[in-house]
């Protein structure tokens, strides 16, 4: 049964990153949520999780900018529409318009470092390291780059 009040967008790039969003799925059960994640050839939500997709973002590729455009206005649409209450991200470059723009809205954002991200930190991670109420790392060494990060271990 969901706890009433609280609702939860979950954004995760495609991939990995998403996989390790997928395994909050507990936490996204718990709450009213959905995910916002990169269009690719499959599905990620599934159940009662609402899935809202935004075109893949690569930073080498030509026209990055304008596909960032894309997924700010796309973005903006969803987070209007869903009226979350926090943004919980697990990263990457996809998912910075969502992030920065539920901070213009006065949401919450929660950030999970990459667990990938052993000895060094994220460009997603640094950058929203600013803009994050709660800023999680998975591994103690990214303590020297985020000295106010929350470590609790591996979503895993």
């Amino acid at each position: 049964m969901k706890e009433r009040g609280l609702k939860l967008c979950f954004a995760a790039s495609s991939g990995g990153h998403l996989q390790e969003l997928l395994a909050l799925r507990p936490l996204m059960e718990r709450y009213d949520s959905f995910i916002v994640t990169e269009q690719t050839g499959y599905q990620a939500g599934g159940g009662e999780i609402r899935c809202y997709y935004v075109p893949q973002v690569n930073r080498r590729e030509r026209g990055c900018a304008g596909k960032l455009l894309q997924n700010a206005v796309r973005s903006l649409g969803i987070l209007l529409r869903e009226r979350p209450d926090a943004v919980i991200c697990t990263g990457a470059l996809a998912t910075v318009p969502v992030c920065l723009l539920c901070k213009l809205l006065g949401k919450k954002l929660v950030y999970i470092e990459s667990f990938a991200k052993v000895n060094t930190p994220s460009r997603t991670g640094k950058l929203l390291y600013r803009f994050a109420d709660r800023f999680y790392i998975q591994w103690p060494e990214l303590r020297a780059f985020y000295p106010k990060a929350i470590y609790r271990g591996g979503v895993f």
